[in-house]
């Protein structure tokens, strides 16, 4: 389908109207490729995905309110182990008669805390694998842990932590999330993305939010999501055939209230996701993180949760005169030009002929403007095998971008 790209809006620096098209053409040869959407798809059973933001908020409220959050002195929890049933293990906690069960997370936690191998613990007949751990406890010199217990049915301890961890509710962020997504289906701008169709490298945002499309993710130890504002393209310039370029607004988050990672927020700008969730063309990453100390729920409050608003409300205009202004800058025009512009940049010879060689191989030219060698060295990022190298080329590539401006 061909797409008018003529709004005054867009002129203005803002994204473009484009409700009611069947799709957008994207041209996939710049910016990087992103797979931590696509690890998290690929990994969640169907009864860890859910279709809206309300149903996900329900289910991870459901369990906060189950849940019960004590500090308790470490040697007084009694381990106790049935010699009748060599693979159950309990846990009598402080304040409670009844047994708690230890979930496969939280039995790694304490097993950490108090210095014990988990792995070998878990081989070991219960009583044998009591005996190590309940001598992990009595020796425990840090005397306090937090538990999370829950009770559904049963009840089962869902976590052990410090006593400053500082929990952040996983129905917290995604509370957050719904502030600014509403539903997260296309009642606001914010929605679960579409999907690039590689035949036509169109990218068709109105896709049907089902268990294989989503990406709206809960466990019993965290949660995730991402989001896109893919039916309003923003285009940043044009592309050497006098397409537009075209990009959109997106974001991931993640929180595990358990402790099995920290609470982060991610936004980027990106041009197509695939069915498996990868995310091409990712320009203007930028990411946040939260460990959960002492004071990490005044500081989501304080920082988190107004950074993704103010994201979700942000202008796109800053986006898009830095990627203007990079495509105007011309730098160099001669091959030795080129040469002294990456070199002066701390790259090494051979990584300033890769850069070179590869704006040459994609767009038919060698480079000239800051966004062509800023596209360049991305590219060469790509190819690195080891994450530290494709960070640091990244982070020269974005330095440069932003001294473009």
């Amino acid at each position: 389908m061909n797409i008018d790209v003529s709004n005054a809006a867009a002129e203005a620096g803002g994204p473009r109207n484009y409700a009611g098209s069947l799709g957008f053409k994207i041209d996939l040869s710049h910016g990087d490729r992103v797979g931590r959407v696509s690890s998290e798809w690929f990994s969640r059973p169907d009864d860890e995905r859910f279709l809206s933001l309300p149903e996900l908020y329900a289910a991870v409220r459901a369990r906060a309110d189950r849940a019960t959050a004590r500090t308790v002195i470490s040697r007084a929890i009694h381990v106790e182990a049935r010699r009748d049933d060599a693979e159950r293990l309990a846990l009598i906690v402080p304040g409670r008669e009844t047994p708690v069960a230890p979930t496969h997370w939280s039995f790694g936690q304490i097993c950490s805390l108090v210095g014990a191998p988990s792995s070998y613990l878990r081989d070991l007949p219960a009583p044998l694998a009591a005996v190590n751990l309940q001598h992990g406890l009595l020796s425990h010199r840090a005397e306090l842990i937090k538990t999370l217990e829950a009770e559904d049915g049963r009840i089962e301890l869902r976590a052990v932590t410090g006593p400053d961890y500082g929990r952040i509710w996983d129905h917290e962020l995604v509370a957050a999330v719904m502030n600014i997504a509403g539903n997260g289906t296309g009642d606001t701008r914010w929605k679960v993305p579409g999907v690039l169709d590689w035949a036509t490298m169109t990218h068709n945002p109105f896709v049907d939010v089902t268990k294989e499309t989503t990406t709206l993710y809960a466990s019993d130890r965290d949660v995730f999501l991402f989001l896109v504002d893919d039916t309003h393209p923003i285009e940043a310039g044009r592309l050497p055939n006098g397409d537009p370029d075209l990009y959109f607004r997106g974001f991931y988050c993640w929180n595990s209230e358990v402790g099995s990672k920290t609470l982060g927020i991610a936004s980027f700008y990106l041009r197509a996701v695939c069915m498996n969730r990868n995310l091409w063309g990712v320009e203007g990453f930028e990411e946040i993180s939260i460990r959960h100390s002492k004071f990490a729920a005044q500081r989501f409050a304080h920082e988190a949760a107004p950074a993704l608003t103010n994201f979700a409300r942000s202008s796109p205009a800053p986006f898009i005169a830095g990627v203007k202004a990079a495509r105007e800058r011309i730098v160099a025009r001669k091959d030795e030009e080129r040469e002294a512009f990456l070199r002066k940049r701390g790259f090494s010879k051979a990584e300033t002929a890769k850069v070179i060689a590869t704006v040459l191989n994609e767009e038919g030219r060698p480079p000239e403007s800051i966004f062509d060698f800023v596209q360049g060295i991305t590219a060469v990022a790509r190819a690195k095998p080891h994450q530290d190298a494709r960070l640091e080329l990244e982070g020269k590539a974005k330095a440069l971008l932003e001294r473009a401006v």
